[in-house]
């Protein structure tokens, strides 16, 4: 397995060289996403990392996989962070679809011929998931009759299957979730108008519109009961990979500051001879090698009960750290760094969007502090001192 992932990581980095580097400003120019280059990354293996080889996936597990997208994050987040969604479905969709599900799609997807995206949140909602108002009926012939909105759904319109979490009843709670694959050309499913996102224009964001669509009862991802928990798991996942993108960010804006300021000549010298000019480059560099290892330690936790904290401590520290580094690096160049030929702004929006998508800070906070409040019932209680706290 070593020798595979070796090989997929190596392909990542050529991808990130050939194909993303040098083309992803003309790719924002044009605000069409790039289905040659997805194309490239699927003939590289980078479509199916986690699905099963019986159905044409390399097999990597999640700790495994999910490194790929910091090879790819050092070309651009965003398109990092699609092809990671894709993966996401393409392991649920091989992992737990129904075997009509798998016969039709599943070589399809791990081959990229086909692309899938994840569709949750709401207009309303956000990240109060529980809160859901698309509805599915479940007809007499088995098939689903789903009506509702979905917000935030990337590759909007691009992708060509979407796998949908609705609700089965009017009953509140989430006992009734399931997830359902929607192909893109069903009748009544339908996209608004694009999310305007100047530093990843090429990556189409929507909302996304069910009409009485009507979708096949193969296309049952996860039954009625298990629609939230295995949404969970899926976010988890992205939250990781997410975290496994930001490195990759992180290390472009440090090159980037790295050569130009080991180049640009400053009070006698370099500026990369400066103490203060170290000093910050340095702190990014730790910060760099401290999210690395969190990230990869909750890659390698992902399905077991320590996943989703492990996944929230990453969600939590490593697009902050981005966000800093991204900041950092543009102050040492000066002027130049609000330059775009420099992308340094590019990297700062990218770092907050990364930063919000599948869970905010404030969520993985939220995440933290409960298994925090767990934690303090099994420690004996210390007594505090007479008078505190006292009226």
């Amino acid at each position: 397995m070593t020798d595979k992932l070796d090989t997929i990581l190596e392909n990542a980095r050529a991808h990130c060289a050939e194909d993303i580097r040098p083309n992803v400003d003309a790719w924002n120019a044009a605000g069409v996403w790039p289905r040659a280059a997805s194309d490239k990354a699927a003939a590289l293996g980078l479509t199916g990392l986690y699905a099963p080889e019986e159905f044409g996936g390399q097999g990597l597990s999640l700790g495994d996989g999910i490194r790929v997208y910091e090879e790819l994050g050092y070309g651009d987040g965003a398109y990092a962070f699609a092809l990671s969604m894709h993966n996401i479905c393409t392991y649920a969709g091989c992992g737990f679809g129904t075997d009509a599900f798998k016969e039709k799609w599943a070589r399809d997807l791990t081959s990229g011929r086909k692309l899938a995206n994840f569709a949750l949140t709401e207009p309303q909602s956000g990240s109060d998931a529980g809160n859901m108002y698309s509805r599915a009926t479940i007809n007499d012939d088995g098939t689903w009759t789903i009506s509702g909105a979905k917000a935030w759904v990337s590759l909007a319109g691009e992708a060509d299957i979407y796998f949908t979490v609705v609700k089965t009843t009017d009953v509140p709670g989430h006992k009734d979730m399931a997830m359902i694959a929607i192909p893109k050309d069903t009748p009544g499913l339908s996209f608004g108008p694009r999310y305007e996102t100047p530093s990843y224009n090429f990556l189409p964001l929507s909302e996304m519109y069910m009409d009485n669509v009507v979708a096949s009862e193969d296309n049952i991802i996860l039954p009625v009961g298990q629609g939230l928990q295995g949404s969970l798991m899926a976010i988890d996942i992205a939250r990781v990979s997410i975290a496994s993108g930001c490195c990759g960010l992180m290390q472009a804006a440090l090159d980037t500051a790295l050569a130009y300021s080991s180049n640009r000549k400053m009070f006698g010298g370099k500026n990369l001879d400066l103490d203060g000019i170290q000093w910050m480059l340095g702190d990014v560099a730790t910060e760099l090698e401290a999210s690395r290892l969190l990230y990869r330690k909750a890659a390698h936790a992902l399905g077991t009960d320590e996943g989703p904290l492990m996944a929230a401590h990453a969600k939590r520290f490593v697009p902050d750290c981005a966000v800093k580094a991204a900041n950092t690096c543009t102050q040492v160049l000066g002027g130049m760094g609000l330059l775009q030929p420099y992308g340094l702004d590019r990297l700062s929006r990218l770092s907050q969007m990364l930063r919000i998508v599948d869970g905010t800070t404030e969520i993985s906070r939220v995440v933290i502090g409960r298994s925090l409040q767990k934690r303090a019932k099994t420690l004996d209680p210390l007594p505090i001192p007479k008078g505190f706290g006292e009226t």
